[in-house]
């Protein structure tokens, strides 16, 4: 949610911000603006409401020129996305200004002291008391870094901030309390700063993650960082090792379709170097606790939001068929408000494709606070939950630029799968079995690049429903989280209403719904609960309903009770999932593009949703 990016250095900063923005795009925004601090000592703002294209009409026109600035994408919380609530927010003056990302809790208290000393605000938002808290507090021959340190003693909430000020120039200064923020260290004089590496990497695969309380004074000489209560601290460098084809399109037409046909690599590269055929087990380096503690563990909590917690439900599953141990997924804005039962017998998992899901974060710390072991199990190295977990597994998938996520999901399955397998193997499932679900892993990739070759015949499928107003998805065992997942895609990219729902439960409540205008996704793979779903099938085209079914070959049984089959290969029934959602992308993708909606940035929708 929102972007920030920053640069001081020899080269002019406009370009290079409104680069980095477009690289920030993706996690949504519905403003955008930069300040540029001039040759000539003043700092110039250019903001406007809407896509970056209107910005970048603007900065053509009034063109200001610098060697410092910074620059900001907004997805509204706090007032509507107009002109005087874009960022970056000015001092009355003029002499500061301040971009941010996140909420401040005690924004209304300190609005009313500030009004009453005179402070005369323009816009609704929260940031624009951050920096007028910045100015009143600025002390006689301070320093822009003094006077946010002092700001930020009175404040609440979430952040990540860059500021910049004439009276102080030729320096950014940032800060981070549970917002993402990361530097990158550029050569040949100049420093940058992005709310993802994204933002950055076409000038330095060098970044520097901040912690929370961190305060880092950027200039072109380099950074020096601190931490608010601890003093100077030193963050270690990273090394970022995917480069700028990583984040194009790649000659798709949209992100989404590039990440969907990208999944049989990510599904390769998830499972790389991690599958033991002869012992029938996974190696998982990040796995760095030992075997007794490991076992000693006698519930696990799975926490996620989103699609994560799709997967994470595909995960319960699996832990509790294959492992037959106690397992419960959470929704981690649910979990850290519910007394949870958690102690030291506890294993918490914490799944985020970014790594910096604010309530995925908050969860695993409450976790954390009650004496439970927690892995993670994210896509960016060097995250704040790859850093704050205890151990975890890495995804490998490589930037997700599309805000619907879709390669992130299979290799999170993938990636519970492994961990899955190397807890049974230690536990209870025979090498035989082992070896059973190891070569279906292996298969994976192969079996995705089949599917994704009926794209075609799912485009005009498209075609057939693309007017529905709404579309129901059903689905027994494993294929329950594929529903609500099937689902959710339909509905975050095509804004048509879609449920999904146990096959069973249809019975007590949607049947209420089904009519000949009504399209019914049935995930129907030869699975141990296949013959249960055909009755379920039977019972919607009683009432007219249509059917979409996504079988195995083999479902003779459903020729004629069938409008639409979409074939999948076989595999293990725990792996079904990474299948049988394959053609649910496909589908919500081609019927949203044939809808004229923006599939890669929905409406209202943030990539990242780094405030709770």
């Amino acid at each position: 949610m929102c972007g920030i990016v920053g640069y001081v250095g020899g080269k002019e900063a406009p370009p290079i911000l409104v680069d980095g923005l477009r690289r920030l795009e993706y996690r949504g925004y519905d403003s955008a603006g930069v300040t540029i601090l001039g040759e000539d000592g003043v700092l110039r703002t250019v903001r406007r409401p809407g896509k970056l294209d209107e910005l970048e009409r603007a900065l053509t026109l009034e063109n200001p020129r610098g060697h410092c600035g910074i620059g900001h994408t907004r997805w509204a919380t706090h007032g509507p996305p107009t002109l005087d609530n874009a960022h970056p927010h000015s001092s009355a003056d003029g002499s500061i200004a301040l971009v941010h990302n996140g909420i401040i809790e005690n924004a209304g208290t300190l609005r009313l002291k500030l009004e009453a000393e005179g402070v005369e605000f323009r816009s609704d938002t929260d940031t624009e008391v951050l920096v007028h808290l910045v100015d009143r507090l600025w002390p006689e021959g301070g320093t822009l870094e003094g006077a946010l340190t002092a700001a930020l003693d009175q404040v609440i909430g979430a952040y990540g901030i860059a500021v910049v000020s004439s009276r102080d120039p030729g320096k950014i200064v940032v800060a981070r309390n549970g917002s993402p923020l990361l530097l990158g260290v550029g050569r040949n004089g100049e420093m940058l700063v992005g709310s993802d590496a994204s933002a950055v990497v076409a000038h330095t695969r060098e970044v520097v993650y901040l912690d929370d309380g961190d305060v880092a004074v950027l200039t072109a000489d380099g950074y020096r960082t601190s931490h608010l209560r601890d003093g100077p601290v030193e963050r270690r460098v990273h090394q970022v090792t995917w480069d700028l084809a990583a984040i194009e399109k790649g000659g798709f037409d949209h992100f989404m379709l590039k990440e969907i046909f990208e999944q049989p690599r990510t599904l390769e590269d998830v499972t790389r170097g991690r599958l033991l055929e002869e012992e029938g087990s996974a190696r998982l380096g990040g796995i760095t606790i030992d075997d007794r503690e490991l076992l000693g563990v006698e519930r696990i909590v799975i926490t996620a939001c989103g699609t994560s917690w799709h997967s994470a439900l595909i995960g319960e599953y699996m832990l509790e068929e294959l492992v037959r141990i106690p397992t419960k997924v959470e929704y981690a804005s649910e979990f850290r408000y519910k007394n949870p039962v958690v102690d030291d017998k506890t294993l918490v998992i914490a799944i985020s494709q970014s790594g910096e899901t604010a309530d995925t974060l908050a969860a695993l710390r409450e976790a954390k606070r009650r004496g439970a072991r927690v892995m993670g199990i994210v896509n960016v190295v060097g995250s704040t939950i790859a850093r704050e977990t205890d151990f975890g597994v890495y995804l490998h998938a490589g930037p997700e630029i599309g805000v619907a996520s879709t390669k992130a999901f299979t290799s999170q399955v993938a990636a519970l799968a492994l961990f899955t397998l190397y807890m049974a193997r230690r536990r209870n499932l025979s090498i035989l079995d082992g070896r059973k679900l190891v070569k279906a892993l292996r298969d994976l990739p192969g079996q995705v690049a089949e599917i994704l070759e009926q794209n075609e015949a799912i485009r005009i499928l498209a075609e057939r429903y693309v007017d529905s107003p709404n579309f129901l998805y059903l689905g027994r065992g494993y294929q329950f989280p594929v529903a609500l997942e099937g689902a959710l895609k339909l509905k975050e990219v095509s804004y048509i209403h879609a449920e999904g729902y146990p096959a069973a439960e249809m019975k007590h409540g949607p049947i209420a719904l089904i009519d000949e205008r009504m399209p019914v996704v049935f995930l129907a793979p030869q699975d141990p609960v296949y013959h249960k779903v055909v009755s379920n099938i039977e019972e919607v085209k009683a009432r007219d309903g249509h059917v979409i079914a996504v079988v195995n070959d083999g479902a003779s049984e459903l020729v004629g009770k069938v409008d639409h089959f979409i074939r999948i290969p076989q595999t293990h029934p725990a792996l079904l999932p990474i299948l049988t959602v394959i053609p649910l992308q496909l589908l919500a993708y081609h019927i949203a593009v044939l809808r004229g909606c923006d599939v890669d940035q929905p409406r209202n929708l943030a990539k990242s949703v780094t405030v709770e």
